[in-house]
């Protein structure tokens, strides 16, 4: 069974999705919360020196990344085109480097993160889903999502929750870094 104790270098994150058109048909609150958390765990992931991958579905229809994610913090992360829902395509699976723990968050909880979430795991990597930053346009679907993804073998915790078990001890200046992107 993968380890629960997250590890420096074994884990990365995952971006699933967030792109414009998609984010237009979300709840306006809960799109600001879930673009807050995501920016937060792209800063303690770049504090931690933890690769960032970033997925875009069908770009041509549903736009690019959302343009809050790409000016503040993804400038430099090219994205990883897909067709699939799931986001455990062979470019991102390729750019992970053999890292085992992947820390994932995007949109639709129910659709693209489940997926991603259940192909990760069928493939013996260790999903962590960042529940505060996975979004789908209603509740229902979100919580279901949610259910699904824990089914399928993910760890559920929060952004805070995963930096600081990456982490490990305070004192250091990661930590600093990690606490600021948390506030």
């Amino acid at each position: 069974m993968p380890t629960f104790r997250l590890k420096q270098d074994q884990a990365a994150l995952l971006i699933v999705d967030i792109q414009e058109r998609l984010c237009a048909a979300m709840d306006r609150d809960a799109l600001d919360r879930m673009l807050s958390r995501t920016g937060a765990a792209i800063e303690g992931a770049r504090a931690l020196g933890l690769p960032i991958l970033l997925t875009e579905q069908y770009p041509q229809g549903l736009g690019p990344t959302h343009s809050l994610l790409r000016m503040r913090a993804l400038k430099d992360v090219k994205p990883v085109e897909k067709l699939e829902f799931s986001a455990a395509v062979p470019d991102v699976l390729a750019a992970l480097g053999g890292r085992t723990q992947v820390l994932v968050a995007g949109m639709e909880t129910h659709i693209c993160v489940f997926q991603t979430v259940r192909d990760l795991a069928e493939r013996g990597l260790s999903p962590f889903l960042l529940a505060d930053a996975v979004l789908s346009r209603n509740s229902e679907d979100r919580q279901v999502g949610l259910q699904l993804c824990r089914d399928a073998g993910a760890h559920v915790a929060t952004v805070e929750a995963a930096l600081f078990d990456v982490l490990g001890r305070a004192g250091t200046p990661e930590f600093k870094q990690v606490s600021a992107a948390v506030r």
